[in-house]
Order: structure tokens, then sequence, then C-alpha cells
């Protein structure tokens, strides 16, 4: 029986789930692994790719998009292994990067949730990890990846210091995110309001409310190519984080959500509900 689950659901990601799991292998070879791809109904042919290319690897086919949070939801209910890894299908795991956040949860009892150091595909660090999400939180995490996208010396130092340093963080991104079943089972699994975002820093709060600890370790590294199903359509992107950051803060911070509302309307941001996630 595989100890670990490996969870990638996909959309309209055919062009890079091919090398995502070529990668595999490599980043997991001694731990027992099994592989679910949960398809959220793309259109690109990505769940026939996926079976006529990878047989051992199980194909779920969620019967429309479910978002992240339901169609993650879905693989790990088809699933009892020990440990529990959510990946996102535009990833690219390092040689042993999945077998060395293991040896973090092997070695930490009191740690429930491990994440790696994710760059992009230049190897530049990405802000994988903070604090929990809130409005000084948010504004100093907006501050921080806006001078480190436009490469201000003092900040991408910073950033690129800090990513080489395991620490104790609130979260850890879902891009890649590994996770104790026992834990994820008493935190509810992933909260299904969350469509697309915050659905991982949600997961985070729920396994800190029970006591227990999140890892960021950068000895495991994942090169992230960041939302290829998206980049076609940024503004679709927007809204999807809108509608979850007004969830998220409905639930954790319910005295902020109408000022963070009003903010949104005058900004002229604030998610239309006449359009759907999809």
């Amino acid at each position: 029986m595989a100890r670990l689950t490996i969870v990638i659901v996909t959309y309209n990601s055919a062009a890079h789930v091919g090398t995502c799991l070529e990668s595999i292998p490599a980043a997991a070879r001694t731990t027992a692994h099994e592989v679910i791809v949960v398809d959220n109904a793309s259109a690109d042919g990505t769940a026939a790719l996926v079976r006529e290319r990878w047989p051992q690897v199980r194909v779920i086919d969620a019967g429309g998009n479910l978002g992240f949070a339901r169609g993650n939801n879905l693989g790990i209910r088809a699933t009892a292994s020990e440990l529990v890894l959510l990946l996102n299908p535009d990833t690219v795991s390092g040689e042993g990067a999945l077998d060395r956040l293991v040896a973090v949860l092997d070695a930490m009892p009191a740690v429930a949730v491990a994440g790696p150091r994710i760059v992009d595909d230049s190897g530049r660090a990405e802000l994988s990890y903070g604090a929990m999400i809130g409005p000084l939180a948010e504004l100093r995490q907006k501050l921080i990846t806006h001078g480190h996208a436009r490469r201000w010396p003092l900040i991408a130092g910073r950033v690129e210091r800090a990513s080489r340093q395991a620490s104790f963080p609130d979260w850890v991104s879902g891009a890649c995110l590994l996770i104790r079943r026992s834990d994820l089972d008493a935190a509810g699994l992933l909260d299904e309001r969350y469509f697309l975002y915050t659905e991982d820093v949600d997961l985070c709060a729920a396994v800190r409310a029970q006591g227990r600890l999140v890892r960021y370790s950068p000895e495991a590294e994942v090169m992230h190519v960041r939302g290829a199903s998206r980049a076609s359509s940024p503004g679709w992107g927007e809204q999807a984080y809108r509608r979850s950051q007004l969830a998220f803060y409905r639930k954790h911070h319910p005295g902020w959500a109408p000022v963070l509302a009003l903010y949104l309307m005058v900004r002229g941001r604030f998610p239309d509900s006449s359009i759907q996630d999809r």
C-alpha cells in the first residue's frame, strides 16, 4: 500500500501536466506513493493524455470544474494513505524533493504540514509561505511581492535569503503541500467555499488551531510555472481571487469583511456574481 498519495487537480493542463508527472518518480524515489489526477472537465484532452501516457496514474473525472478545494477533496476521499501531497500540475519536483518533505514529518512529530522552497522557471524564489492573511499581513505581502517582481535589490535579496531558511510560518503554498492524513481529517479537509485561492492558508489555519505546526522546508525544492491554464484569462483569475478573499475574511475576520467589501467596490474590484467560476 502506498504511504503517500499525490493529488493533482487539473484544468486544461495538457501542456504542463506531463512534465509534472515525469518529475515525480525521482522526487519520491524512496517513498511508496500513488498519483491521483482529478480532472476538472478539461477541454484540451488532459484526462485522455494522462490515461494514455501514464496508465499507472489513476484519473478521476470530476464531471465539471469543481475548483481546487473540491477537486482535491475528491481525490483525498478516494484514497487512504498515511500522507497526502497536494501538487499543482504546473510544477516540476526536484530530485528527492518529496522524499525530503516526508523526512521532515518523520523527524518532527509536532509538524502536520510541510512545504518546499518554490522557484519560478528562472530559478527565482517565490513567496510561497507567510503570515496568516489579514489587513496588515496582506499589505506587507503585497509590498514585498511588488518589490520582488520588479527586482528591487533590497527586497529581492531579502526574499532570496529568507527562502533558504527553514521556519514555522502560518501557511505554506498549496502548489506543493504535504500533510498527514490524520491532521487533514481533523481539519475537515479543504474548505469548499473557496473555488480557487486562499484554501491553503485556510487549511493551515485549521491545522494550527489543533495545536499543530506548519514547516517551511527549503531543503526540498519545486519549480512552479505559475497558473499556465489561467494565463489567457487574467480577469477571471482576479475575480476568483476576490471571491475567495471575501469568503476568507467573512470566516476569519468578520469585522473586517464589510471594510474589504467597501474597499473593493470603491476600487471597482468587487467580484461580479454574474461571472461564474469555470
